[in-house]
C-alpha cells in the first residue's frame, strides 16, 4: 500500500471511530472534528491511486464487501441525529431533483455522514489483513464510489457543518476545540 493509501486508511479509521462515538461528545466538538477530518478525507480520496496493474482492469470488477448492516448504519445515523438535534437538517442545493422543484430539498447531516461512514467502514473491513490484490481492488472501488457518489455528499455536508459553526448555531463548550 502506498503512502497516500495508508493516509486514507488512517483517516477512514479516525472518521469511523469519531462517528461511532458521536453520542459521547458535544455537538460543537463533533462538528469541529468533522470540519477537520472531511477536507483531509476529500484530499486523500482524490489522490488515491491503485497499482498500475489494477488500473488496467475494469473498474466494474472492483467492489467493496458490503459488511455494514442496516442496523449498524441506522445506529450511527441516529446517534448523530440526536447529537445534532434540530440542526441536523439542511437545504440541499446540489440535489438532482432541485432542478424540477419549486420547493427546497432537505437533507440531513446525520444521513450524509452515515452514507460516508458506510463506504469507509466497508473499505476498512475489506483491506484489513488482505492481500495486495484485494487492497488494490478496494482502493479502486472506494476511489470509484468517491468520484461517483460520496464526494458530492462529503462537500454538501461540509458546507452545512461549516454554516453551523460560522453562524454560531452550536452551543459553546467550555473546552471547545472549534476551528483551532
Amino acid at each position: 500500500m502506498n503512502n497516500n493509501a495508508l493516509a486514507f486508511t488512517a483517516l477512514s479509521r479516525e472518521y469511523c471511530d469519531t462517528l461511532a462515538s458521536a453520542s459521547s461528545g458535544s455537538p460543537s466538538r463533533f462538528v469541529g472534528s468533522m470540519l477537520k477530518l472531511l477536507p483531509r478525507i476529500y484530499i486523500a480520496a482524490s489522490d488515491l491511486k491503485p497499482s498500475a496493474a489494477m488500473l488496467l482492469e475494469e473498474e466494474d470488477d472492483s467492489w467493496l464487501n458490503p459488511v455494514l448492516d442496516e442496523q449498524a448504519y441506522d445506529d450511527v445515523r441516529a446517534s448523530v441525529a440526536v447529537l445534532m438535534g434540530e440542526e441536523d437538517v439542511f437545504l440541499e442545493v446540489f440535489e438532482e431533483d432541485m432542478k424540477y422543484s419549486e420547493t427546497p430539498v432537505a437533507a440531513s447531516i446525520s444521513e450524509s455522514l452515515a452514507d460516508i461512514y458506510q463506504q469507509l467502514f466497508n473499505f476498512l473491513y475489506t483491506v484489513a489483513d488482505s492481500t495486495d490484490d484485494v487492497i488494490d481492488s478496494a482502493i479502486l472501488a472506494v476511489r470509484t464510489s468517491f468520484k461517483e457518489f460520496w464526494s458530492q455528499t462529503l462537500l454538501n455536508v461540509l458546507r452545512a457543518l461549516n454554516h453551523l459553526l460560522a453562524a454560531g448555531l452550536l452551543p459553546a463548550d467550555s473546552d471547545d476545540e472549534g476551528m483551532d
